[in-house]
């Protein structure tokens, strides 16, 4: 409007880099399925599905699945993670649940209670199969 560009031009630039966030003191029930970065710093009682980045705050908890490219947790998971790439678990972070990781980090203080699998087999959700899994659910 003020800058001369069109709607699709600006969609086009801050689709690339949006983060959802979930705010401390917010309680969420249900899976969520993001294409963008999400971090937690509030409860989810569900599970993510994610295709980039996904942070878990010092105050977040999840009790459910978190599925995506990378994740950092300095948060408390219940559940299994599975991503592509890079998983920090920060030194506030706690893990009840198996790992499955292309590569892992944990810094001393950390705690992990679970089975760890990595390499290059760990497979996070494409856009494509995110969309049929929304498809599938709505249908059912």
């Amino acid at each position: 409007m003020f800058n001369g560009k069109s709607k699709s031009e600006f969609a086009a630039e801050t689709s690339g880099n949006s983060t959802s966030l979930i705010g401390n003191g917010t309680t969420l029930k249900g899976d969520i399925t993001s294409n963008g970065d999400l971090r937690i710093d509030g409860v989810l009682i569900g599970n993510v599905h994610s295709t980039a980045k996904v942070v878990i705050g010092a105050n977040g908890v999840v009790e459910g699945d978190i599925h995506g490219l990378q994740a950092d947790i300095m948060g408390k998971v219940t559940g299994t993670i599975k991503v592509k790439e890079l998983l920090q678990l920060k030194a506030s972070g706690v893990v009840n649940g198996n790992i499955h990781a292309g590569k892992l980090q944990i810094e001393p203080a950390a705690t992990f209670n679970g089975a760890c699998h990595m390499g290059t087999q760990v497979a996070a959700p494409s856009a494509a199969a995110i969309s049929e899994k929304q498809k599938d659910s709505k249908a059912a």
